[in-house]
Parts: C-alpha cells; structure tokens; sequence
C-alpha cells in the first residue's frame, strides 16, 4: 500500500528473537535526543516496507527508565514510519489474563516520572491522548487475530484478547503486593514498564501506535502456590524451600514468555503482509494520529525559535511552511 511504513519495536523476548530473524539494510542513525536503542532494521513483509528496532538494545542492556524513548520514536520517524506496532512482556493484574495470552490493550495508566515524555520542550504542544492506542491499528490486529491462519479452519490456537488497560510503571523494581492490589482497584489489567512515554511520543509524532503485550505470569497481587506463598509459615529448616520454587517460577515466566513471543511474532508478522492486499479496505491511511498535531501547537508559531523548528523538522515542520 502506498505510503505505508511500519516500524516494529520488538520488547522483551520479541526484540531479540525478531533481530535473529531479520535480515535488511541497517540505518545508523542520530537524532536530536541521541542515538536509537540499536540500529534500524529495515526489510519487506509481504511487499509492505518494515523497520525493525530492538527497545531495550543489544543484549537487552537498556532497562525500562534507560530506553532512549525519544531517540527511538524520532528516528523511525526520519525513515518515513507511519504506523508503530510494539510488543511487550506484561504482568497480569486479572484472572482472565492468563500466562502465554496476548493483549491488544485499549487503555493506559502512566506512572513513570523519570522519563522525558515530550519532544517539545520549546513549545506548548498538547496531543490528544483519550485513546492512546489507535483504534484503527487495534482494529486491524484483533481482526487479524480472528481470522484462522493459512490453511487452518480453526481461529488462533492462542487466546488475544480485545481490550485492557495497562498500568506503566516506572520500575526497575517489581511491584509491592500492595501496589498490585492497588492498580487492580484502579482498573488496570496489565503491568508493565515500557509503553510510556512510548505511546505519547508515537501520537506526537503523528504515528499510528499499537501495543501486543504478552502475558508472561500474574502479577503479586496473586500469590503462588507452595510454600513461597506464605514465609510465615515456613517452619524451621525449610528456609531453601522458597528460593527452590521462586526458581521453578521464573523457569516457567521464562517458558511463558518463550511461547507468548513466538505468538505475537506470527499475529504481527500475519498483519503486516496483509497490509498491502488490504491495508485500502482497513482504513489504513485514515488513522486519527496522522494529524494529531494540527490543532495541537498552542504557541504562537512566529515566536517559536526557528532553529528550534528546524531541529524537530522532521515531526512538525509541514505545520509551519508557507
């Protein structure tokens, strides 16, 4: 489809497993906020352009407040990306949202507060966030998602579901079992640490952004069973018993992960060679986000410092031409 770019920013297992997968032309590229987390993949699926970048880095070495969110949303948008389809590991907070499925979410709750979570540091510019993952892109993946694979009678054998709300927070630390219980009277459905300020700075830059998050365990909230589950009642010369199990536990998130990686790889990969054939009939080209910045700059653009529209050229630059 014409004009369509896609840039796939792998999290939490899918970087990895995607870059061994991938083979392109590499862009090395700078920003004004720095360099990406690693190089730009860039490759064809289906006949549809993909640029692939890895979020937290070669050897996974960026942690979630280290990930250079702005360098990496500005540089796909230097290469033309139009629309952003992320993945990322999340903790459940409900029963529904079992281990190994994958979740399209609808809502965000950020919690970050040591991320720079605006381009615009010399402007007032206010986006339109009541939805922060763009309908049409969820829409085109949850259908995608109902719909059975080549050959197949049967719809997905893995479970997606159509809607949750992610808390972002900041990390690197777990949650408290307090904390956990708390976000699920906020509402949330996931936990996780990395779709802010991404999702914010894909809507400034007028990308179209949507989020797989793959569900690797439950979050504290739901306490394991077996004698980790409750210290207190651990009784004298057991102590080895709970890091056995927390062992045995993340021996299992590791599988969970493994599994729920390789599903959302074969859902977005599906997606994107679709695109060309019916990208046109999804409404592709008409996602809300390609114009989020026209009514978004409140400054008076004759005051803003020229240099300054010529640094971020790249997101807002058609806004000020004559």
């Amino acid at each position: 489809m014409d004009g369509i770019r896609i840039g796939v920013i792998g999290g939490s297992g899918l970087g990895e497993a995607l870059l061994r997968q991938t083979q392109g032309h590499r862009h090395e590229l700078d920003t004004p906020f720095g360099r990406p987390s690693d190089s730009i993949v860039e490759t064809e699926w289906g006949g549809v352009p993909v640029f692939f970048l890895s979020r937290h880095g070669p050897g996974h070495c960026f942690g979630p407040s280290q990930v250079p969110y702005r360098a990496n949303l500005f540089a796909l948008k230097q290469l033309g990306v139009t629309h952003v389809i992320a993945s990322g590991a999340v903790g459940s907070l409900r029963d529904g949202f079992l281990p190994r499925d994958l979740v399209i979410p609808d809502q965000l709750i950020d919690k970050t507060y040591r991320r720079a979570g605006t381009f615009f540091e010399r402007a007032a510019v206010h986006v339109e966030l009541s939805e922060p993952f763009c309908p049409v892109l969820r829409r085109i993946l949850l259908t995608v998602a109902n719909e059975p694979a080549s050959g197949e009678s049967a719809s997905p054998k893995f479970k997606v579901h159509d809607r949750g709300c992610y808390v972002c927070m900041e990390g690197p630390a777990f949650s408290t079992r307090a904390e956990s219980l708390m976000h699920r009277l906020w509402g949330g459905d996931l936990i996780g640490m990395t779709a802010m300020p991404e999702a914010k700075l894909a809507r400034e830059a007028e990308m179209s952004y949507a989020l797989v998050a793959s569900v690797t365990d439950y979050d504290c909230w739901r306490r394991p069973p077996g004698p980790a589950a409750d210290p207190g009642a651990a009784k004298p010369g057991t102590a080895g018993e709970a890091p056995q199990d927390q062992y045995v536990l993340l021996q299992e998130i590791i599988a969970n992960l493994r599994t729920a990686t390789d599903n959302a790889i074969s859902l977005i990969r599906r997606t994107v060679e679709l695109f060309a054939e019916r990208g046109q009939e999804w409404g592709l080209a008409r996602a809300p986000a390609r114009d989020a910045l026209k009514l978004a700059i409140w400054s008076d653009k004759s005051r803003i410092p020229s240099d300054e529209v010529e640094r971020l050229g790249p997101l807002w630059m058609k806004y000020f031409e004559r």
